[in-house]
């Protein structure tokens, strides 16, 4: 795959989202929010699993209501573009290029030290 290729995605229209859009954007999500977007995140791919699952450990605490949707606009992706993504093969393009949806995805691409 061409290094500087791009994926985009918009929302199909009509689409709802899962997490309330009158929230702030730089509110911390809530825990019944954060269980459904954990739920949304489910893959059928281990390998975009094995990041997202990640993510989650490292930054649950810390996630916002914009970066959830940022994280929701991923997800909105096939499984072999997002694993594109997560592996730096190609970067956001069109609706997916925002700096809140660049920024989770450096988080999500970003390797941690062992703890050993």
């Amino acid at each position: 795959m061409d290094p500087q290729a791009r994926i985009g995605s918009l929302p199909p229209e009509g689409a709802a989202p899962v997490l309330g859009a009158a929230r702030q954007a730089g509110e911390l999500l809530d825990e019944r929010s954060l269980g459904k977007l954990r739920w949304r995140c489910r893959r059928g791919l281990l390998e975009n699993d094995l990041f997202i699952e990640r993510y989650f450990r490292d930054h649950a605490a810390t996630i916002t209501n914009r970066q959830a949707e940022a994280l929701m606009a991923l997800m909105d992706l096939p499984d072999h573009d997002l694993l594109d993504l997560l592996l730096a093969r190609c970067e956001p393009c069109d609706g997916l290029d925002r700096p809140e949806v660049h920024q989770v995805l450096a988080l999500l691409r970003r390797v941690r030290p062992s703890d050993d």
